[in-house]
């Protein structure tokens, strides 16, 4: 029996470019997968209010997971039967990873003494805040403030001290992720966990097929991902380093940036493992 595929990729850097936030450069492989009914699975610090325009932009109807892995969303078509522990939303499911983004903001209100002027956050910024520290368009902001389970922050102080600042969240039940531009405060939650949870689904609607999943990012936040996937694709970043990973097999690095690796690394591991695929 032919291998189940599942794709999950990150968004910023990765499927959306870095600057202009564009995916033009990758719609020749997000259209491959879709003829070939391979889920695509967009896996990002972005919220809910975020992600569904753009999955309609892209006509994708499948499952996403939202905020560096604090909840997934499963639309009511997607698994033949429902996933476990999961709540209705009228549209579908949801499996949630982490407690609410109160606890995080209550948490950062509770540092601002020790950490007087060396960080901000977007509930802090406001609109105007988020703007100017994201490029992202008024409408597009307005999105990003619309959080869950997570607050995004601005560090501005020394490495030294952002090192007392994470031990600080921690120590107060947060996991905090460093992101392409911001640090990501949350729950005990990851994009692994998510992606393992979600393909754990698959695998239960599909108990005699194998399991073939590519996992899409660029960044140190996406690193869980990249490890627990079984095929790994590391987006080359016109600002940073690719990220470290303890694996060495099934990883694979673009050679070009953003969407435009992410084009060729879909498609050429499609081409090695999907036998519908023409060389």
């Amino acid at each position: 029996m032919t291998p189940l595929l599942l794709v999950f990729s990150d968004l910023d850097g990765s499927l959306l470019d870095h600057d202009d936030y564009s995916f033009e450069p990758a719609l020749p492989a997000v259209a491959a997968l879709r003829e070939r009914g391979i889920p695509l699975i967009l896996c990002s610090s972005k919220t809910r209010a975020e992600i569904e325009p753009l999955r309609a932009q892209l006509g994708n109807r499948d499952p996403f997971i939202v905020e560096n892995g604090a909840a997934v969303f499963i639309p009511d078509a997607s698994l033949a039967q429902p996933p476990p522990d999961c709540r209705s939303d009228g549209a579908g499911w949801v499996h949630e990873f982490a407690p609410p983004r109160q606890r995080w903001l209550a948490a950062l209100d509770g540092l601002q003494p020790e950490f007087a002027g060396q960080f901000t956050h977007f509930e802090a910024m406001g609109l105007d805040g988020v703007m100017a520290a994201t490029g992202l368009d008024r409408e597009a902001a307005t999105r990003a403030l619309q959080r869950d389970y997570s607050e995004p922050v601005l560090w501005r102080g020394s490495d030294e001290r952002r090192e007392a600042f994470v031990a600080a969240l921690a120590s107060r039940g947060a996991t905090v992720l460093q992101g392409g531009r911001f640090l990501s405060v949350a729950g005990d939650c990851d994009k692994g966990l998510a992606l393992r949870w979600l393909r754990d689904c698959y695998q239960r609607d599909n108990p005699a097929r194998d399991v073939h999943d590519l996992a899409i990012g660029d960044s140190a936040n996406d690193s869980a991902m990249l490890e627990s996937a079984r095929h790994a694709l590391v987006i080359r970043s016109p600002v940073h380093g690719f990220p470290p990973l303890q694996r060495q097999e099934a990883a694979r690095y673009s050679r070009a940036f953003g969407p435009a690796g992410w084009a060729e690394g879909v498609l050429d591991w499609l081409q090695r493992l999907d036998p519908t695929s023409q060389e």
